[in-house]
């Protein structure tokens, strides 16, 4: 995406009134007008969807429509509120099972988002294959299955596939399968798999690179990149405490990618006082630094 991508949307605003007609002979007659609809928009996705392991997991679960009726707020959440401060409206749900791949939204879940949607983001299981860690095949075929489906509802769906972190514990722990390799290279290897299921279907959109928002985080020193040995002073942990999850700052970085990507805004615009960041427990500038962090991503991304 190039720079003059990440802009505030110029012309008219969404949701700007749109005139009509006056009746024939009527001159004096003010015209009327309609709002625009909302867009909507489907998360669907697990744990990491949900904001699991942090603060931000059940935080305004009222502002956004939870599917299976779980109750949860997650980067869905924060989505909503920096489209709000950006004068955009959204109507924002989610459908989410902790643990599981897009396999089993289709599967077992598809008669609860089975409709015509704006955009959608799809978000894997964090190794992609839970018995062949970094293996893309099942993911690529289930984002063709779910790609279909939005299309066959609307032709005209957003889809795009959320590429997620690297997972400390899989980088670190000699289980892993990424041990022994720099923290980054797991969070490339689910952007590679994320661009070979969008190159394999046309459908897709285009690719949200949250994992590599997370490197760029940790490589200009916003981020520690190994919590194992104690976070550096000044330094954000974008893991949870296990790890494997994000913490509100890792959530609060990914639900910035995936606002800036989507609505083309800078998300540097949303400013130091952006209201999730402090309802969260992030510092100015904190939240300064991971805005930051996302208008470079997106502005250097492909």
């Amino acid at each position: 995406m190039s720079g003059a991508v990440l802009l505030m949307l110029a012309g008219c605003a969404p949701g700007q009134a749109v005139a009509s007609t006056a009746p024939h002979g009527d001159a004096a007659a003010a015209p009327a007008e309609t709002k625009a609809a909302p867009k909507t928009i489907l998360f669907i996705g697990n744990s990491f969807t949900q904001g699991a392991h942090s603060a931000a997991r059940n935080w305004r679960a009222g502002s956004v429509t939870d599917l299976n009726n779980a109750g949860y707020g997650g980067v869905p959440a924060l989505f909503k509120l920096f489209t709000e401060q950006a004068g955009l409206d959204y109507r924002v749900s989610l459908e989410t099972q902790g643990g599981k791949s897009l396999g089993f939204h289709y599967d077992e879940r598809r008669e609860r988002f089975d409709r015509a949607w704006d955009i959608v983001v799809l978000q894997e299981y964090s190794t992609l294959d839970r018995e062949r860690p970094g293996d893309p095949a099942d993911y690529i075929r289930n984002v063709g299955r779910l790609a279909a489906l939005f299309k066959a509802r609307n032709p005209a769906v957003d889809i795009r596939l959320a590429a997620t972190w690297s997972r400390a514990d899989q980088a670190y722990k000699p289980k892993g399968h990424w041990y022994g390799k720099p923290v980054s290279a797991m969070a490339e290897d689910l952007r590679a798999a994320a661009d070979r299921a969008r190159s394999a279907n046309p459908a897709v959109a285009g690719v949200l690179p949250v994992g590599q928002a997370w490197n760029r985080a940790m490589t200009s020193g916003v981020a520690d990149p190994n919590p194992y040995d104690g976070i550096g002073y000044g330094q954000l942990d974008l893991w949870a405490y296990d790890h494997y999850h994000a913490s509100v700052a890792g959530y609060y970085l990914s639900a910035l990618i995936t606002f800036g990507a989507v609505t083309g805004i800078d998300p540097t615009t949303l400013g130091p006082k952006e209201r999730g960041a402090d309802e969260l427990g992030l510092s100015d500038a904190q939240a300064a630094a991971l805005q930051r962090v996302a208008r470079d991503t997106l502005a250097s991304a492909t």
